[in-house]
């Protein structure tokens, strides 16, 4: 019970300080967050494929599913804006 307490206390300390300092990014550093999100959903998949790979638990397998799929919907609508953000600097013909 203590080493939940524990991780909890580190989870929602992380909640907290992340939406602290993603509330007062400015419009103009979205992209390349955009960018760095992708980068650790990336790291998400790895870990979740590896965790799937290794443990033969239905519950490790159906957490690991979800996440997978939660990452993978993350990365692919960060490189879509990302996209339509580089787009609006492209010249126009």
């Amino acid at each position: 019970m203590e080493q939940f307490v524990g991780y909890l206390t580190i989870f929602l300390l992380a909640v907290f300080v992340g939406f602290e300092v993603i509330t007062r990014i400015p419009p103009l550093l979205h992209t390349p967050l955009m960018s760095g999100s992708n980068a650790i959903s990336g790291i998400t998949i790895i870990g979740a494929v590896l965790t799937l790979h290794a443990v033969n638990s239905p519950l490790v397998k159906i957490l690991g599913f979800l996440a997978i799929v939660g990452a993978t919907i993350n990365v692919v609508g960060g490189f879509v804006v990302t996209h339509r953000m580089l787009g609006m600097f492209k010249k126009k013909d």
